[in-house]
């Protein structure tokens, strides 16, 4: 997948240099609204805050694309868990890593049409080879892929899951 990944990532390389305007750099935010939908983009450097929050919050970060089955059949699941464990201090962050040129004709209006309430910020680094390691030295790049973690405590999975196993995993972190 991540090959898969790569080489059409790679094939973009000319729309990138028309839309890095719309990258974040160095921590900096970047709102883009159309279609009365927000969307955050990031570099890598700006979106590792969000691998880095120490306040006592469970943190669900799911890696996925729209052009992903196995993403988009389990972001339910998330959606879900977002709303039912809300009050035990746990958030839901779906990070898409959707192509920059897909944005406004695919990304956006997944977002409205799905009525997704968790957040969603898009990953806009071409440099995987770089920060994949970075959000786990294990990760192959394949999607979905996620993080949970409280404060110093973390676990990474790059699998899909059905609400039940996402409920498990997530309990580890609330005992």
């Amino acid at each position: 997948m991540f090959l898969v990944l790569a080489l059409i990532v790679s094939s973009c390389n000319d729309k990138k240099a028309n839309d890095a305007s719309n990258v974040v750099k160095a921590g900096e935010e970047n709102m883009i609204e159309v279609a009365n939908t927000d969307l955050e983009v990031y570099d890598f450097n700006g979106f590792q805050k969000f691998l880095q929050k120490k306040d006592d919050k469970v943190y669900v970060v799911n890696f996925w694309a729209t052009w992903c089955a196995p993403c988009v059949k389990e972001m339910p699941y998330f959606e879900k868990l977002n709303q039912e464990y809300k009050e035990d201090n746990v958030e839901v962050l779906f990070v898409s890593l959707d192509f920059p040129h897909l944005y406004e004709s695919k990304l956006k209006p997944f977002i409205k049409d799905k009525n997704i309430k968790s957040k969603v910020v898009a990953l806009n680094d071409v440099d995987m080879n770089t920060w994949i390691p970075k959000v786990n030295e294990k990760w192959s790049g394949s999607i979905p892929a996620t993080i949970i973690y409280k404060n110093d405590t973390s676990k990474f999975y790059e699998q899909s899951f059905t609400y039940e196993s996402l409920e498990t995993e997530l309990k580890q972190f609330l005992k």
